[in-house]
């Protein structure tokens, strides 16, 4: 295909859950519904259900269970979670600099949270900023200029003090730090697996929570009211019970909180969906997870009880809205992936496009 080819895409387009339309073109590697009036050396057409490109709202490309890898790698995760179709991804901490990717026109758009912060001791090895409380403002402030803005911190860890996951700042200090990143124009998301951090982080004015397996019913409503989104990386979730197994013998109470907070993953994001709360698709690739997952995140979302049409909105329509990032509408880059069947009667089909066009291009 050419770049003075127009491609022609026709079937049904999937503008948003409700607005089906017939066909679209790419002209320029941007979306239009007006039919092209002068000719083009090349019509190109493909047919099918069509979405656009899917978003991976969680997950780390330049980054793998050892810390930063280099460009190589990080071109082969970013062209795995092109060919399942996600293609915007919000990279939700990387120690490396993925800057290069953006002159690619083949490769996925990112969204970049900066580094990791975290608290001494108390993350990943290689991940992360360590720093004490004192300086999480300023750190903030960095990561806030570094990112595309979001800036990522982390929430709770294991204490192997106290052998079970806590909360990793003081109130007052993410109290400071999420209002100097909106200051900034910057929003703020954190890791947490457990209960203890949710309501001070979301009392001081954070915009999103990572895995947020431990919501209760005494934080779900504080969500719901204060619009804090949660992405629940159900794929990651999955792997609990191996990680306590692992942990059993040296930290026996992490462990079973581990176990816990996997039994009951479906309800807690059921219950936080029933609750209004805004849910994304989000995988969290990149650590021990590989990449070209977000399809069976979408599935893992519809067995926890979300909607078909909804579930797709978490990767598609209402996850593009939430990161102010376009969809199928005129004028756009013609990011869209092309499917066999509806998506929204089986958001299995997700696993298997059949298309995937990035910046107007048809992908190999």
């Amino acid at each position: 295909m050419s770049d003075h080819a127009v491609l022609h895409v026709k079937g049904r387009v999937l503008v948003g859950p409700e607005d089906v339309r017939d066909e679209l073109w790419v002209v320029g590697g941007r979306v239009t519904y007006d039919r092209p009036v002068a000719p083009a050396t090349e019509t190109v057409t493909v047919t099918g259900w069509v979405l656009p490109g899917l978003v991976d709202a969680h997950c780390h490309v330049g980054l793998d269970g050892h810390g930063p890898v280099d460009a190589a790698t990080a071109e082969k995760q970013a062209l795995t979670d092109r060919e399942i179709g996600a293609l915007l991804i919000r990279d939700a901490g990387s120690p490396s600099d993925t800057r290069w990717i953006d002159d690619r026109e083949d490769l996925p758009k990112i969204i970049r949270a900066g580094r990791h912060i975290a608290r001494t001791r108390r993350y990943i090895r290689n991940y992360a900023h360590e720093i004490e409380p004192e300086d999480l403002v300023a750190y903030v402030a960095q990561e806030a200029r570094r990112g595309d803005g979001w800036v990522k911190l982390v929430g709770d860890w294991i204490d192997r003090e106290v052998g079970d996951l806590t909360a990793c700042w003081p109130r007052e200090a993410v109290r400071a730090a999420i209002a100097e990143a909106h200051r900034l124009g910057a929003r703020v998301t954190a890791h947490c697996f457990a209960e203890d951090s949710l309501r001070d982080l979301v009392e001081a004015g954070i915009d999103c929570i990572e895995h947020a397996t431990g919501l209760t019913e005494e934080t779900i409503p504080l969500f719901a009211e204060r619009g804090v989104a949660i992405v629940p990386t159900l794929v990651n979730i999955a792997t609990f019970p191996d990680l306590a197994a692992g942990g059993e013998a040296k930290f026996p109470r992490w462990s079973q909180h581990m176990r816990r907070l996997h039994e009951r993953r479906y309800d807690t994001v059921r219950a936080a969906y029933d609750a209004g709360v805004p849910v994304y698709a989000g995988t969290d690739a990149g650590g021990s997870l590989a990449h070209g997952l977000v399809a069976a995140e979408v599935a893992e979302l519809t067995l926890a009880g979300i909607p078909a049409v909804d579930a797709l909105s978490a990767t598609t329509w209402g996850a593009r809205e939430w990161l102010g990032r376009p969809g199928l509408v005129e004028g756009a880059p013609a990011d869209l992936v092309v499917y066999e069947a509806d998506p929204r009667e089986d958001v299995r089909v997700l696993a298997a496009p059949r298309r995937v066009v990035l910046n107007g291009r048809v992908m190999g």
